[in-house]
């Protein structure tokens, strides 16, 4: 999940790209740095790291790293780094890479199987703070036998590993003699990707310049700008301005856009949900009776239609429906049923106190739902599921505020959070609801735990038999939609606005993070521009 910075909005795109565009004072346009052949697009997160061992772009598509595989439009693994996909042992424990010839970091130094030693290594270091590590335990080594070799050994067999070498590999040389958690790297990072670093203003944008030399063939652009504009409203005044050439907008803002002359509006589907996380510490949060009642409360489609535009479907599970592990069992009507919702209320001892909300023990069914400041989407659902438990007797106060503010209440106050991947089950869900997990940061925050959950995750992603993993995995998805640690709400299509003047934009099903990597500009490298 990722985790959007404050943001000056009045700060200054423009920028130096390669040696043909000039800085501009304050205020001036973004469309003017746009001249010079560069792509700016804009996104509401901002990663806290350039540097992949410490989860930045673990799954592809950073711009500025490539692992030894990728993805392409459609989702499927092909070379990168790699020459040819990496070969797998008949016991599933031993997977091999043999590197592609003549791919050189930015800074000219070759690409070595020592560097990807030491990438995996080092997520793998206990003194290196990687949110990774979790993701590689069944690794019990990485080995280079040779310089264009490289050899995982597995603790057991792990069907989707080689979907974890989408990692951008580092340059080992890089951090001699440094601490990983606070090497200048993380700030200027050296990769392989079809982009170089050139400058980065927290809280304001991101400079990539082309990577001339790009092993996959130069870029048709001279470079990129991210700008990170938090706030989804100035954003969209921004787009409409001209400051950008691409913009992340909600769904109702984007379609603000739409048969607007010199724009497109890219409506892109995703394996991205949203849903109210129900801490377990919360005495009423806690107590079931109430998670399931507002589980039936909730109207999912009246969501979708009114706060997603319609770009969106109705979410019960962090399985997507569009996977082949989704459990059918657990979609349920998309209508609410505040029937069902005041039974188990009444069941439970909830009953209507004098102002309609329940009481029960001489407590109110009362608590407070979180939901980011900056992001009006998550605003817009907030207020939905507030009104939706109204009508059966629960008190939800929606509360906006910082992340900073947010963190440190999530083991007690709900709050609107969004994940999801459209890769394997194991991927998000081991470390979302594993009891592990509880409370590391925001993996599993409302502390989970569910010995029949713990054991079907860990069973998916310890078989090998396809079989196997889709049965696990079905329990899994049961054993969540009967103890609700989450109210699913809604799975999202991502929406954004491009200018027509832009060609070469390709989009493909998309997990939650949808920032610098894995967005939209997934292969922006491809993308030009009509003067």
């Amino acid at each position: 999940m990722v985790k959007p910075l404050p943001v000056r909005v009045t700060a200054v795109l423009a920028a130096v790209l390669l040696a043909v565009a000039g800085c501009s004072s304050a205020g001036t346009s973004t469309g003017d740095a746009s001249g010079a052949g560069t792509v700016v697009v804009a996104t509401a997160g901002e990663p806290d790291t350039l540097n992949p061992v410490l989860n930045y772009g673990p799954d592809g598509a950073s711009l500025i790293f490539d692992g030894l595989v990728a993805r392409d439009a459609r989702n499927e693994l092909v070379p990168a780094l790699a020459r040819e996909l990496p070969t797998v042992s008949v016991d599933g424990k031993t997977v091999t890479a043999k590197l592609r010839e003549g791919v050189r970091f930015h800074d000219g130094s070759p690409l070595t199987a020592q560097d990807v030693v030491f990438t995996y290594q080092s997520v793998l270091d206990p003194k290196v703070d990687s949110t990774l590590r979790s993701d590689l335990d069944m690794l019990a080594s990485v080995t280079a036998p040779d310089p264009a070799t490289v050899v995982f050994a597995l603790k057991h067999a792990y069907a989707p590993f080689p979907q974890r070498l989408a990692l951008g590999i580092v340059p080992a040389k890089a951090f001699a003699g440094q601490d990983v958690n606070k090497a200048e790297f993380n700030r200027k990072p050296v990769g392989t990707g079809p982009y170089r670093v050139t400058s980065w203003t927290p809280g304001d944008r991101l400079v990539l310049a082309a990577n001339e030399t790009y092993w996959g063939g130069k870029p048709k652009n001279s470079g990129v700008v991210v700008a990170f504009v938090a706030d989804d409203n100035v954003r969209a005044q921004r787009m409409r301005a001209g400051e950008f050439d691409a913009a992340e907008l909600t769904p109702k803002l984007a379609a603000g856009f739409d048969g607007q002359r010199g724009y497109r509006v890219q409506r892109v589907p995703t394996a991205d949900y949203r849903g109210v996380m129900l801490p377990m510490g919360n005495p009423v949060t806690g107590d079931l009776a109430i998670r399931r009642a507002l589980n039936a409360a909730v109207d999912r489609q009246a969501m979708v239609t009114g706060v997603l535009g319609g770009a969106g479907e109705p979410a019960f599970g962090p399985v997507p429906p569009s996977s082949a592990f989704a459990e059918p069992s657990i979609a349920g009507r998309p209508a609410a049923d505040p029937a069902a919702a005041t039974a188990t209320l009444d069941a439970a001892g909830w009953l209507p106190g004098p102002d309609g909300t329940r009481v029960r023990a001489g407590r109110q069914a009362a608590f407070t739902l979180m939901y980011p400041a900056t992001d009006s989407l998550r605003k817009e659902l907030a207020l939905a599921v507030t009104a939706d438990a109204k009508k059966v007797g629960i008190k939800v106060t929606p509360q906006g505020l910082t992340w900073d503010a947010i963190t440190p209440r999530m083991k007690t106050d709900a709050v609107v959070m969004g994940y999801g991947t459209p890769y394997d089950p194991d991927f998000v869900s081991y470390k979302l609801f594993g009891s592990a997990f509880a409370q590391q940061g925001f993996f599993n925050p409302g502390s989970y735990r569910s010995a029949v959950v713990d054991a079907a995750l860990q069973q998916g992603r310890d078989s090998a038999d396809p079989a196997v993993r889709k049965a696990a995995y079905g329990r899994f998805q049961k054993q969540l939609a009967a103890d609700v640690p989450w109210v699913f709400l809604t799975y999202l299509q991502h929406t954004y606005v491009v200018k027509d003047a832009v060609a070469g934009v390709t989009p493909r099903v998309e997990p939650h993070e949808h920032d610098v990597a894995n967005s939209l500009w997934w292969n922006i490298d491809t993308w030009s521009k009509k003067p």
